[in-house]
């Protein structure tokens, strides 16, 4: 009879052979708060690669749904699991992975629909897209909030990681050409500023093997990050798979760039975006800047859409890039209507008494007050318990939770 071979005293912890690793923290990664955009063949590799490393809260961001098409190249996907979110799913096959980690989803657009509190909360965030739009998006969110960010991108056997660190360097707006902002202006936009009725996410072809390479290399950068280590802060690695180059470009950061604003201090707010009203905040941040201080929100908000012909306003109060161009014609006449919008709050406007929330914004987000070159953020943070979910902890709002 064959001898059974013995147990060492090691093979009850799950990340024995992580902790054997000289440089390992463990608790680093227990502590760690990520958060994963995008959940199709990328986000699907970086997510489980995560759950195998022990990350212990996660906050997954997806705005589709699970298509046939997803389970060649998803592995945390199955044939049941067709037209469920994919943020959902993938959230859940985590857990399946590593019962310890906590993992919430977001099933909705990020650009529009997810409060810019999310990236102040995270000490990192990874992205696996195909669209410039959400990286300009996400970019522009995490200098902001000084939260440091990998991109990663596949197109058959090629692809790139691109590490971005704030408030100092090349960020992704940097790396734009030309090209990239003329795609991006007629691919997503109107004239009118407003969603084209027929815009569709981009359908890259792609492998499972390209995904998994390029989502590992994106987690490799994370648990580098994480430890201290040096990662690929304002470069990108590049891979050919037909040619099998490997190769680091360097990025140059742009001195006029938009994306290089990052807030200073950011005040938490006990109350949501759904308790606090215009005026009651724009009378708080005048309390402290003193008069003439003005609020800006994080994007361009529609607030109504008025038809000169009938002379009738509808007031609409939706994040305004949200709104489909069809919903600029008069239901009356059937001609184009005038947009009416903001992103900034003088103290004069008719809608002062609404909350944030009616007013178009997302919970959890962040409003900035101005005065002169003076500036405070203000952040709905009476929203994060029910926008983090189980990944909510108060004690370990904001950065430091990886520390």
């Amino acid at each position: 009879m064959q001898q059974q071979p013995s147990l060492s005293l090691t093979d009850d912890d799950r990340f024995d052979r992580f902790r054997r690793i000289s440089w390992w923290d463990q608790d680093k990664l227990a502590k760690a708060k990520i958060v994963v955009i995008g959940a199709g063949a990328l986000g699907n590799e970086i997510l489980k690669n995560l759950a195998l490393l022990g990350v212990g809260k996660l906050f997954v961001a997806d705005l589709d749904r699970i298509e046939t098409s997803n389970l060649s190249r998803s592995i945390l996907f199955r044939q049941r699991d067709e037209g469920r979110a994919k943020a959902q799913a993938a959230a859940e096959a985590v857990k399946d992975i590593n019962p310890d980690a906590r993992a919430q989803w977001f099933h909705g657009d990020v650009v529009h629909e997810l409060g810019l509190g999310v990236y102040h909360w995270a000490d990192l965030v990874i992205a696996g897209l195909d669209n410039r739009e959400a990286r300009l998006w996400i970019n522009r969110c995490c200098w902001k909030t000084n939260t440091p960010w990998v991109d990663g991108a596949t197109e058959i056997l090629q692809g790139v990681v691109r590490v971005f660190v704030p408030p100092d360097g090349p960020c992704y707006e940097c790396t734009m050409s030309a090209a990239d902002w003329k795609v991006l202006k007629n691919e997503r936009r109107s004239c009118a500023g407003l969603r084209p009725a027929q815009a569709e996410q981009g359908r890259v072809p792609t492998t499972p093997v390209t995904a998994s390479v390029v989502a590992a290399l994106e987690c490799q950068e994370a648990l580098k990050f994480l430890h201290g280590l040096e990662v690929l802060a304002g470069r990108g690695l590049v891979l050919d798979g037909l040619t099998n180059d490997f190769y680091v470009v360097r990025y140059n950061a742009q001195q006029d760039c938009n994306s290089h604003d990052t807030w200073e201090q950011i005040v938490p707010l006990e109350e949501g975006a759904g308790q606090v009203t215009v005026r009651t905040l724009l009378q708080m941040a005048e309390a402290r800047l003193g008069k003439g201080t003005i609020l800006e929100l994080s994007q361009d908000i529609l607030t109504a859409f008025h038809c000169p012909r009938c002379d009738v306003s509808e007031d609409v109060f939706r994040p305004r890039g949200a709104v489909s161009e069809w919903a600029a014609r008069c239901p009356r006449c059937g001609q184009d209507r005038r947009v009416e919008s903001t992103q900034s709050v003088q103290g004069s406007e008719p809608f002062l008494d609404r909350s944030f929330a009616a007013l178009g914004i997302p919970p959890y987000d962040i409003v900035v007050a101005r005065r002169g070159l003076a500036r405070l953020a203000f952040e709905f943070e009476g929203d994060a318990s029910a926008v983090l979910g189980p990944a909510y902890q108060p004690a370990e709002l904001g950065k430091g939770g990886a520390s």
